[in-house]
């Protein structure tokens, strides 16, 4: 009889470099993991603040973009003072939400206000920070009505 077997021994040290290597990982993981998220949310801040500028410019007035709340923002047409924008990507109240269950939060230098034209005025910039580790991102609006983020 011919049998072929792994020995205790042998998946013994196996798991135990299996352990090892696991406790040296998981640590750049939950690193990695936090800072995709911030920078995924950032980049769907920018493309929410894009698109108070196409409103903006399609519908040929301005755009005022707001902070909400610490985890969403809201578009406002007319200027800050104006009625609040519904439409794809924002709830019943015209909310736009950036950040799940409050994991990040988003501040604000000065309302952005996109011009019919696609122009910003004043320029800003939004930041988002993770409350856990204080890790920032910042969505910066230029006078152009450019948005980068940073």
């Amino acid at each position: 009889m011919n049998a072929r077997a792994f020995t205790l021994a042998e998946i013994m040290v196996v798991l135990a470099m299996v352990g090892v290597l696991a406790t040296l990982v998981t640590p750049a993981l939950w690193s990695y993991s936090r800072t995709a998220t911030l920078q995924a949310a950032a980049r769907g801040l920018a493309t929410s603040i894009n698109l108070g500028r196409q409103v903006a410019i399609s519908r040929n007035t301005t755009v005022c973009v707001e902070v909400a709340s610490p985890t969403n923002i809201r578009l406002r047409t007319g200027g800050c003072g104006g009625p609040i924008w519904t439409g794809p990507g924002t709830d019943g109240s015209g909310a736009i939400k950036i950040s799940d269950s409050g994991a990040l939060h988003i501040s604000a230098t000065a309302n952005v206000v996109f011009t019919s034209l696609g122009a910003a005025s004043p320029a800003g910039t939004y930041t988002l920070t993770n409350p856990v580790n204080n890790e920032t991102r910042t969505v910066v609006v230029a006078a152009t009505g450019r948005v980068s983020v940073r």
